[in-house]
């Protein structure tokens, strides 16, 4: 990949396309990957434990999939979710070019592979799912996830997957500690020294009106 990372806008290494059979919403289904993407031989194992250990999506609405790579959960949360409009998000153009692809193959029309600038600024998300790029960095990663959380409908999930021992319980502290009132997060699965990490946005009952005599 020489100075390529799965993180790079548009990777320069040859695409070296493949394909590959990986069980997704309970089905074996067969997707195209390529170089210069993440994992491009194989379902990770942290996605694997984020699918594991997640209930099944909201049935509709919009629903985020916060760095997409080639689409195993977008592609997951559309087949479980076809009345659900998918947004899978990335900043690298090879990526979001197979999940468009992989989407077609599968006869998915639920899905919207984009850039993170190109999601509409007035979409509110039901739910997100999301093994987020770590080794971009703290500071970046931060300011990807406070980007996106607060787009969170009330009353809505986000669920997150973090490899132990890069940061996860740390990551857990400052989520609960910047979110503030409002949100609460807490650790939902552990698996394969993977952490899954549930982020709750809560709203606000309605106030109850009573009549005066």
């Amino acid at each position: 990949m020489g100075g390529d990372h799965y993180f790079s806008a548009s990777p320069a290494s040859a695409e070296n396309l493949r394909t590959i059979v990986v069980r997704l919403a309970g089905r074996d289904v067969e997707v195209t990957t390529a170089s210069g993407v993440f994992s491009p031989d194989r379902l990770d194992a942290g996605t694997g434990v984020l699918l594991a250990n997640t209930p099944p999506p909201p049935p509709g609405g919009d629903i985020l999939d916060l760095g997409c790579g080639w689409g195993p959960i977008a592609l997951s949360v559309a087949l479980d979710s076809p009345h659900a409009t998918v947004w899978a998000v990335d900043v690298n153009e090879r990526s979001l070019d197979l999940v468009r692809r992989n989407a077609a193959a599968l006869g998915l029309d639920n899905v919207r592979a984009v850039r993170p600038d190109d999601v509409p600024d007035d979409i509110v998300f039901r739910g997100i799912r999301s093994n987020p790029p770590i080794r971009v960095g703290k500071s970046e990663l931060h300011d990807m996830l406070l980007r996106w959380i607060p787009r969170l409908d009330l009353r809505s999930d986000g669920w997150f997957v973090v490899q132990r021992n890069l940061g996860s319980d740390s990551l857990q502290r400052w989520l609960a500690a910047t979110l503030g009132q409002g949100y609460t997060v807490h650790r939902a699965a552990t698996g394969r020294g993977y952490r899954v990490l549930k982020v709750r946005r809560h709203g606000t009952p309605p106030t109850e009106v009573i009549d005066l005599p």
